[in-house]
């Protein structure tokens, strides 16, 4: 056996273990997920939202109304109001134009209805099960920071009928 050999193996061999333990955390790193799709609850609770491809085989996401669980206006407790699109909630696509834009990032647009207004948005997942939405004006140090949550488990309710 030559000395190169001999300093060759223990080289080879850590590397045979280090490519084998490649797949399982490959699996553990698959756990998170690397974009916001699926269904996801608002932090309302008012709205079941579903992100997916805009179009087919696009990498743009948009989000649309697939739920209305509750109809409340997000102004504040105690605080009526009348939403400026008087459009009904299911089917309205309120995120749109969504696209990679860091790790774990996506940048895009989101529409408030109640103000019929439409913010710069980050949406950040954090874990599997939720989302961290974060809509501004300009500049996203400034802006509002919301986190969305999976639906629970059981089955669908039926779409509140719209007013």
């Amino acid at each position: 056996m030559t000395p190169q050999s001999a300093t060759a193996r223990p080289l080879l061999a850590a590397l045979a273990l280090l490519f084998a333990a490649l797949p399982a955390s490959a699996q553990q790193a698959g756990a998170e997920p690397r974009a916001p799709l699926g269904r996801w609850v608002t932090e309302s609770g008012n709205l079941e939202v579903e992100i997916a491809p805009c179009n087919a085989g696009s990498p743009t996401l948009c989000g649309k109304v697939v739920r209305v669980m509750a109809n409340r206006f997000m102004a504040g407790p105690g605080q009526a109001g009348e939403f400026a699109d008087k459009r009904p909630a299911l089917g309205m696509t309120i995120l749109s134009g969504f696209k990679e834009s860091g790790a774990n990032e996506h940048q895009g647009e989101i529409y408030n209805r109640e103000n019929a207004k439409t913010y710069s948005a980050t949406l950040t997942p954090v874990g599997t099960d939720q989302l961290r939405v974060h809509a501004y004006v300009g500049i996203a140090l400034f802006g509002k920071t919301q986190v969305w949550r999976r639906p629970s488990p059981a089955g669908p309710a039926p779409a509140m009928a719209q007013q």
